[in-house]
């Protein structure tokens, strides 16, 4: 035993110090950067403030919110960099310090307040109601929605107003575009929305507004600072103040409103849009397979170690390796990624990129299954191979690794096999905190194109080929040790 722990040593710390490591490594590369960043968290789904548009076939998030923001950091003498995430995702990023400050249409409520300081007001607006084209007449008034299926945004001050209508069912998402697509597909009868966001839905006619307007004073929208940056606020509303004297405000939304009207909705085929756009799913590939690979390596080389942590003998370590398989076991992963990538950097001040999170997520999250694998396949093996080896001469440890190890992993092959295309399918769940693997470029098409399904049916394409690639491998390496076994 005392080689396992030797073995156990080794591997956590070549673990720690690749961790340890991965801060040069980013979500969107390992180019050597400028030190000194602005990073400024937006939802990049909101036209005209902050939305995706393909310039010069790249991926580019532009808007009125990304020039102020721009401003913002040349006054500081920094770069901007945008990090695109849900708005529900924007005030956790914001007090754990992930991002720097937020920029993305949000408004200065009170419950906001007791979380983060807000700059001075840099822009108003109302709130209207979407619906169908054919519905334009159907409600004159708020109190006609009564009863009605409704949507919102989630986290936003239109969520309120929507659950403020008497009996309405209301559906909450974290793109506006997601609710567009609910609306035109008939599973809710209305969204409430910001109107200067309305007008960049509206344009190619599916969606229209109705007569009905909510009763509230209008929307105004501030930048978000963490709490305590009295520095930073300050800049912030010094640069806001030239904006607003300059004009250069208004300018900034007349051109972000023009650069929106001039999407066009996407009448071309999947294969169209597939020729289009192949460099975003080329990226969005790579970090795929990158996450998947270091998740199946990770979560191989840990599950080995519980499952032989849970056979030692030892009544404590036992127990601390079942509660660690029942834990992650018994929990959903997406929980797991947001206590790693937000509740970690809240408590102890540690922040993981986006991949460095789904690494960690995936790695710990495949090794509670993989170790039951193993472990039922250990168990398997029939004991009087042990008794055999260690009449031999060999100790312990070197007859686990040269005996039962083997044999089991003959037996566990495609149990293993499943986990690991478990890994590369799950890993679309790293998107939700803007890790840009294939999910996430698929909504990024989708929200340029208008395009409610191709782009996803492209991203289905492309797990299925990666998954069936992988499982005829592992099935031509079991033939093979199959065959070794009758030689």
């Amino acid at each position: 035993m005392k080689k396992l722990y030797r073995f156990t040593a080794l591997v956590l710390t070549a673990v720690i110090l690749l961790l340890a490591g991965l801060p040069m490594l980013t979500a969107y590369g390992t180019e050597a950067k400028p030190q000194k960043k602005l990073v400024v968290g937006m939802s990049a789904d909101f036209p005209p403030y902050e939305f995706h548009k393909d310039i010069n076939d790249k991926d580019t998030i532009v808007g009125f919110d990304v020039e102020i923001a721009k401003e913002i950091a040349k006054d500081l003498g920094a770069e901007m960099v945008p990090d695109d995430m849900s708005f529900d995702s924007l005030l956790p990023a914001l007090q754990s310090g992930r991002v720097d400050l937020v920029l993305s249409g949000m408004t200065p409520t009170d419950e906001r307040r007791k979380s983060i300081d807000f700059s001075d007001i840099y822009y108003h607006s109302k709130q209207v109601i979407m619906v169908r084209p054919e519905d334009k007449d159907k409600y004159p008034t708020m109190a006609s929605l009564k009863g009605e299926k409704l949507g919102a945004q989630k986290g936003t001050i239109q969520e309120e107003i929507a659950q403020k209508v008497p009996n309405a069912t209301v559906t909450s998402l974290d793109k506006i575009s997601d609710l567009v697509l609910q609306l035109r597909t008939n599973r809710i009868n209305a969204v409430v929305i910001e109107d200067t966001v309305a007008k960049g839905y509206t344009l190619d006619g599916t969606v229209t507004l109705a007569k009905a307007v909510p009763d509230d004073k209008g929307a105004e929208t501030a930048v978000g600072i963490r709490k305590g940056n009295t520095e930073l606020l300050a800049s912030v509303n010094k640069t806001l103040a030239r904006l607003k004297a300059d004009g250069s405000i208004e300018k900034f939304s007349t051109a972000a409103s023009a650069l929106n009207a001039d999407r066009q909705v996407s009448s071309n085929s999947i294969v169209d849009i597939f020729l289009k756009y192949r460099s975003f799913y080329v990226t969005g590939i790579g970090y795929t397979l990158l996450l998947s690979a270091l998740g199946v390596l990770f979560g191989f080389i840990i599950g080995l170690i519980i499952s032989l942590l849970r056979m030692c003998g030892v009544r404590i370590i036992e127990w601390l390796g079942t509660a660690y398989v029942e834990i992650l076991r018994g929990t959903p992963m997406l929980v797991q990624l947001m206590i790693i990538h937000y509740g970690i950097a809240l408590t102890l001040g540690v922040n993981f990129t986006p991949l460095q999170s789904g690494i960690l997520t995936l790695s710990l999250n495949s090794s509670a299954y993989l170790a039951e694998i193993f472990r039922a396949g250990i168990q398997g093996v029939d004991r009087g191979q042990m008794e055999a080896a260690r009449s031999l001469g060999m100790g312990r440890g070197k007859a686990m690794r040269h005996v039962i190890l083997p044999q089991a992993f003959k037996s566990i092959l495609p149990a293993i096999g499943n986990e690991f295309v478990t890994i590369i399918k799950e890993s679309s769940i790293i998107s939700t905190i803007g890790m840009v693997d294939i999910m996430y470029q698929a909504q990024v098409i989708k929200n340029i194109t208008y395009e409610g399904l191709s782009p996803f049916l492209i991203a289905g394409a492309f797990y299925f080929v990666m998954t069936f690639s992988l499982s005829k491998l592992l099935g031509l390496w079991e033939r093979k040790l199959r065959a070794s076994d009758h030689r």
